[in-house]
């Protein structure tokens, strides 16, 4: 089991940039941080010409890449449907904390990321599983709110809430 805490949000309000934040802050604090993001369109990390990308255009289900600096696994669904979190939370390392990006349906605790630049219409107000908010205007619910600069409040909030799953 690991301790999970998710972030969510419209393209633009500040998603990443906070959580980038957040993990070089907690592992300054010698936290072992690891990071999910959803990606809601077919995306590749390797390139046509490849080894790796011929092995898998060829038919290979998974190809392993390994190097003395890292270690990838491909693997590729066909028609099978997207894994759960908990089945994607096995494949990682022991690690304190995995800091989860999007997967709005996901049963994890979440702070939603909210810029009005990018929408009048929060997602806390239907979308299960927001615990607070951060962004630039205070939430109308009583939901915990923190300017997207308090990485102070959010990562104590944060490393409060998160749950084990």
């Amino acid at each position: 089991m690991k301790r999970v805490f998710g972030f969510v949000g419209y393209s633009g309000s500040g998603k990443t940039t906070l959580i980038e934040r957040l993990i070089a802050r907690f592992a300054a604090q010698s936290l072992r941080v690891a990071a999910i993001k959803h990606c809601h369109h077919g995306f590749d990390i390797d390139r046509p010409g490849k080894d790796s990308y011929r092995y898998r255009e060829a038919g290979s289900q998974e190809v392993l890449l390994v190097s003395g600096a890292r270690w990838a696994l491909l693997h590729e669904l066909g028609q099978a449907d997207e894994p759960a979190i908990a089945e994607q939370l096995t494949r990682l390392s022991d690690c304190d904390l995995v800091l989860v990006e999007g997967f709005k349906s996901t049963p994890i605790p979440k702070m939603e990321v909210f810029r009005t630049a990018c929408t009048d219409a929060p997602l806390y107000p239907w979308l299960p599983g927001i615990v607070a908010v951060a962004g630039d205007a205070p939430p109308a619910a009583a939901l915990p709110w923190f300017e997207l600069d308090d990485l102070t409040g959010i990562a104590d909030f944060v490393l409060a809430r998160a749950e084990r799953i």
